[in-house]
């Protein structure tokens, strides 16, 4: 088995209306030196060892993880997760 750890984040120039609401609140609280937050994803997927296991992440993470028009990802294999 692996692990595989997805981060989806917004591509620059995507509003963040989220990040923006984080940002207001921290500010309210007295935290003025936040002066931008970007929210994403992170995401753990376990998974059986695959050759093939690059290019199925890869798709997994076009096809429905990630919006690749607004969002980017990337993701790291980490190996010999026991089950």
């Amino acid at each position: 088995m692996k692990l595989v750890k997805v981060h989806i984040t917004l591509k620059e120039g995507v509003l963040d209306p989220q990040g923006k609401a984080v940002q207001g609140s921290l500010n309210t609280l007295g935290y003025d030196n936040v002066k931008e937050v970007r929210v994403g994803k992170y995401l753990e997927l376990t998974v059986h060892d695959d050759a093939n296991i690059e290019s199925e992440i890869e798709d997994m993470c076009n096809k429905l993880l990630a919006n690749p028009v607004i969002e980017n990802y990337s993701y790291t294999v980490e190996e010999g997760v026991a089950q």
